[in-house]
């Protein structure tokens, strides 16, 4: 099971089709996308700060204005409280509000550190995070571009394995770029962290 988030941002498309077993939250004007997809939610989470209107909908968790969660954290948590762990964020990315794509950014390393895996999908890239020795191992690609940044205190330990540009006990800071624009040659890619967090972009295009 999977599940779908989506969000008020730039919507680019469903990476792979919803099943029947997977969930599906709006995380506010995410309810728009939804509408136009012929997606009923299992729960619309919002402020309603990018909706005009409330729908009429019986399955709405109705959030302050002034709190800390943002939409889409919510909805993460929604879902972890459903047993969920895999995570793809859409709408969450693009628009006119760039904090809100750092912020999801940032809520990648939550589910990370929950035991969940989340991807937030971009136009014709993805991002997801890794901590405290977590790894992911990437499939093969002939071309398409990998770039591993360290996500709040250093990161430690750091192995990056099948890469143009390999890596191996290494460490990152958040205050230089050391892991953007490597490159995939054919081969799987396997990335590690032993402490610290680390967020993981893969661009399609060179």
């Amino acid at each position: 099971m999977a599940c779908f988030i989506i969000g008020a941002g730039s919507f680019y498309g469903l990476p792979v089709p919803v099943r029947d077993t997977d969930t599906v939250i709006a995380a506010d004007g995410g309810w728009r996308v939804c509408r136009e997809l012929s997606l009923t939610p299992s729960l619309l989470v919002a402020d309603f700060d990018s909706l005009d209107a409330v729908p009429e909908f019986d399955h709405i968790l109705r959030l302050p204005v002034e709190k800390d969660d943002t939409d889409m954290i919510r909805a993460v948590k929604e879902g972890f409280v459903r047993g969920e762990t895999e995570f793809y964020l859409l709408g969450g990315m693009g628009g006119r509000r760039t904090d809100h794509t750092l912020a999801n950014m940032q809520t990648l390393a939550y589910i990370a550190r929950h035991g969940g895996r989340g991807w937030l999908y971009g136009s014709g890239e993805r991002f997801t995070a890794i901590c405290d020795g977590g790894e992911i191992m990437l499939p093969a690609k002939k071309s398409g571009i990998l770039s591993v940044f360290c996500l709040g205190a250093d990161a430690e330990g750091v192995t990056i394995q099948g890469a143009q540009y390999p890596l191996a006990d290494a460490a990152l800071t958040a205050d230089f770029p050391l892991g953007v624009s490597n490159h995939f040659t054919g081969k799987a890619v396997r990335v590690a962290v032993r402490r610290g967090c680390l967020l993981i972009g893969i661009c399609d295009k060179e």
